[in-house]
């Protein structure tokens, strides 16, 4: 597709995104913005977007994209939960969790675990459906579900993380034909790396 083409398609999928969709996507920037932040308002911005796409996307038929959208309202509350301030544990100079690393071997076992949920689903899904791109959609899916659970518990490589996966994402949006999406991740990849260096010099500050 040339440029001209490019852009008019651009055009119509913006004329024909409803007032919905276009809260939903403003929350999820929104929320990569507050997250950079470590903002507790981030998860509020999580929710609220999250129950519009459930919406969104149960009305046009994709159940899988509608429990996704369930695990992460599940994780915005779990999420806010864990970065207020409570009773116990650790907490920062605001009175929120920390931020925190994981080892190597931590490392290890969580991407081994979504390559192994990754291909086990992706080869369920080439087998018996006509799914698209099978194996790079689970990756993209279950890496998201273990990402989210990381930004939860303030582990610092969690951009590093939705560097991957977003990255991975646009290629499947651009595979699709689904350029606005395509746009949309890659202006969260930019807000990624911004979230990566500011919080590594909190985590510097914090841990000197």
């Amino acid at each position: 597709m040339n440029e001209a083409g490019l852009s008019q398609h651009l055009g119509t999928a913006l004329a024909a995104m409803s007032g919905w969709e276009l809260v939903a996507v403003v929350l999820g920037v929104a929320y990569l913005l507050l997250a950079v932040r470590e903002n507790l308002w981030c998860w509020y911005a999580a929710f609220a977007g999250t129950a519009i796409s459930l919406y969104l996307f149960w009305q046009v038929g994709l159940v899988m994209e509608s429990a996704l959208q369930v695990y992460y309202l599940v994780m915005a509350v779990y999420g806010w939960w864990q970065w207020q301030q409570s009773r116990g544990g650790a907490r920062d100079e605001a009175g929120q969790r920390p931020i925190s690393r994981w080892n190597l071997r931590q490392h290890a076992v969580a991407i081994a675990a979504v390559l192994a949920i990754s291909a086990v689903s992706g080869s369920l899904l080439a087998t018996y459906t006509d799914a698209a791109m099978p194996y790079l959609d689970s990756f993209t899916t279950w890496g998201a579900v273990l990402t989210t659970w990381m930004v939860a518990r303030k582990v610092l490589e969690n951009w590093i993380y939705w560097l991957v996966i977003d990255a991975a994402s646009i290629y499947l949006y651009i595979d699709r034909e689904l350029y606005l999406f395509s746009a949309l991740f890659a202006v969260y990849l930019v807000i990624v790396v911004a979230g990566f260096w500011q919080w590594l010099h909190h985590y510097r500050a914090t841990a000197s």
